[in-house]
C-alpha cells in the first residue's frame, strides 16, 4: 500500500489501514518521544496521545507534506507540550515548597533514561547527556534530537520544523557547540 492509498484508507476509516499505520510508525514515534521524554512510561503515554491525534485529524491531512513528516510534527508538538506542562508543575511545586506545601516531589529527577537509540554503556554519562540536551534552547533540542537520536536528514527536519535547510544546519551547529560547552567541565573533571 503506497502512502496515498494509506491516507485514503485511513480517511475512509478502514481498520486495516489503522493497523498498518500503527505497525509502520509506532516504534518510530516511541523512539522520538524517548528522545524528548526519557521516561519510558511517559513516552508510551505520549505515543497513545500522538496516535489519537492522528486518528482524529486524518481528515484534515494536507498532502503538502509526507505522512511521516506530519506524524513527526504531531509527535514533537505533543512532547513539547508535556515538557512545558512539567516545567509549570515544577514551578508550582517550588512555590508551594516555599510556603510549606511540599506535597509534590520532583518527578523529573527520578525519570529513567532508557532511550533505545542511545548506545552509551555508562548510565551516568547517558543521563548527563540527555540532561544537557534538555537544557538546549527548544529549537536546538528538537533539531538535535531528530537528527542525532532519530537519524533524520536535514531535509526531513526542515520539513518537520517548517524551516529552511540552512536554518536547520545553523541550529544543529549551535546545538553541538552548546553541548560541547556544557559537557566540557564534566570531561575536564573526569580527566583530573
Amino acid at each position: 500500500m503506497d502512502e496515498k492509498q494509506l491516507i485514503e484508507a485511513l480517511q475512509a476509516g478502514q481498520d486495516a489501514a489503522y493497523q498498518h499505520l500503527l505497525d509502520t510508525f509506532q516504534e518510530k514515534v516511541l523512539n522520538t518521544c524517548l528522545g524528548f521524554v526519557p521516561n519510558r512510561h511517559d513516552a508510551e503515554d505520549l505515543v497513545q496521545e500522538v496516535f489519537v491525534k492522528i486518528f482524529r485529524s486524518i481528515d484534515d491531512f494536507r498532502s503538502d507534506a509526507t505522512l511521516s513528516t506530519w506524524i513527526y510534527q504531531i509527535t514533537v508538538r505533543e512532547c513539547l507540550q508535556l515538557i512545558r506542562y512539567r516545567k509549570r508543575q515544577k514551578r508550582v511545586a517550588f512555590f508551594q515548597s516555599l510556603i510549606g506545601m511540599e506535597e509534590q516531589a520532583d518527578r523529573m529527577a527520578n525519570d529513567r533514561f532508557d532511550h533505545p537509540g542511545v548506545a552509551l554503556e555508562n548510565k551516568e554519562r547517558t543521563e548527563l547527556l540527555l540532561n544537557k540536551i534538555a537544557e538546549l534552547p527548544e529549537n536546538q533540542r528538537i533539531a538535535f534530537t531528530l537528527h542525532r537520536l532519530e537519524g533524520l536528514s536535514y531535509k526531513e527536519i526542515s520539513q518537520i520544523m517548517e524551516m529552511s535547510l540552512s536554518a536547520v544546519e545553523a541550529l544543529l551547529f549551535r546545538a553541538k557547540k552548546n553541548l560541547r560547552k556544557k559537557l566540557e567541565h564534566y570531561y575536564q573533571k573526569k580527566m583530573i
